[in-house]
């Protein structure tokens, strides 16, 4: 066959032949920029990991799962991670059309409170007049304040104080007494001596057993993509096993996060177990209910046909 037919084949062929469809666009929400669980969408995006189920990732960065609540709400956004259960509870409970569809975090293990080095408390049962933080209104840590005043009589001040970095200028300034943060943050500041961990989320008996964090959607996004979120979801699981089992994971969120090894490699060891980002059960519902009741983010618990409304994991 002359080089002209050849060519004309081979042209035929390259049409006939299917093409990989172009990858579907999902807008992520997603707290606390270089933290373990919010780099989750980033290190899957670049180890290839949702592209191969044909999704390309726009992420926005939050300070807190309030401010993840409010892009989702306004549809700004297809999925928030990490928004605090009992605010998601609290927002489908006065009309938002807000959905979960995954859990983030079960167990708080790598949230804490701490002070720093100048400061006479060693215990977060020790407050006493302090100021409090935590991230923002309905997240997880305000949440874990709450708690804490609650269970231990505290006479203390909650303060919003948005993201890990902004609250360690204001803590270490003497704007706030107390600050908050999630592992690896502020890890570097406790091993040099400069900082003092008093309190941990998962002090309260109450919260291990508890997913914290959940994912959300707004209803018409759902509605309207569901097939494209089972896919996420598989997407996003996949990429917690890729982030404990290769040896590529944490030199690149090494590089995302600018995070010091030693602080990382502590993170792994003492604050965040694989299991605690299982997506596929909302665990202690009927706890977190009681808690939203409580701290008034409900005014009655919801019923199980709001539940089921609520709650829709693929």
């Amino acid at each position: 066959m002359c080089r002209g037919g050849l060519l004309a084949v081979l042209a035929a062929l390259a049409c006939a032949l299917p093409r990989p469809l172009a990858a579907e666009t999902l807008k992520i929400a997603s707290p606390i920029r270089g933290s373990w669980e919010g780099a989750i969408p980033e290190l899957g995006q670049q180890a290839g990991i949702f592209r191969k189920h044909g999704l390309d990732l726009d992420i926005l960065y939050t300070q807190g799962g309030g401010e993840t609540m409010q892009v989702v709400v306004s549809g700004a956004v297809d999925i928030g991670l990490s928004a605090g259960m009992l605010g998601s509870l609290g927002a489908y409970g006065k009309g938002a059309p807000v959905r979960i569809i995954g859990a983030s975090s079960t167990g708080s293990r790598e949230t804490f409170w701490w002070v720093p080095a100048r400061s006479p408390l060693r215990s977060i049962r020790e407050v006493n007049g302090q100021t409090i933080a935590y991230s923002t209104t309905g997240a997880s840590s305000h949440i874990s304040v709450l708690h804490f005043i609650s269970e231990y009589r505290l006479n203390a001040r909650p303060v919003a104080t948005g993201d890990v970095p902004a609250t360690i200028t204001q803590v270490m300034s003497g704007q706030v007494d107390i600050g908050w943060s999630v592992a690896p943050f502020v890890l570097d500041l406790l091993e040099k001596g400069e900082a003092r961990m008093i309190g941990r989320a998962s002090d309260i008996p109450i919260v291990l057993g508890q997913t914290i964090r959940v994912q959300i959607i707004n209803a018409a996004n759902l509605a309207a993509k569901k097939e494209t979120v089972a896919r996420y979801l598989k997407a996003y699981d996949e990429t917690v096993d890729w982030m404990y089992a290769s040896p590529e994971a944490v030199p690149r969120y090494l590089a995302f996060s600018g995070l010091s090894e030693p602080a990382v490699r502590r993170m792994l060891k003492e604050f965040i177990p694989k299991e605690s980002l299982q997506t596929g059960r909302i665990m202690g519902i009927e706890e977190s209910m009681k808690d939203a009741v409580q701290f008034k983010f409900l005014s009655a618990p919801l019923s199980a046909a709001q539940l089921k409304e609520l709650i829709q994991i693929p």
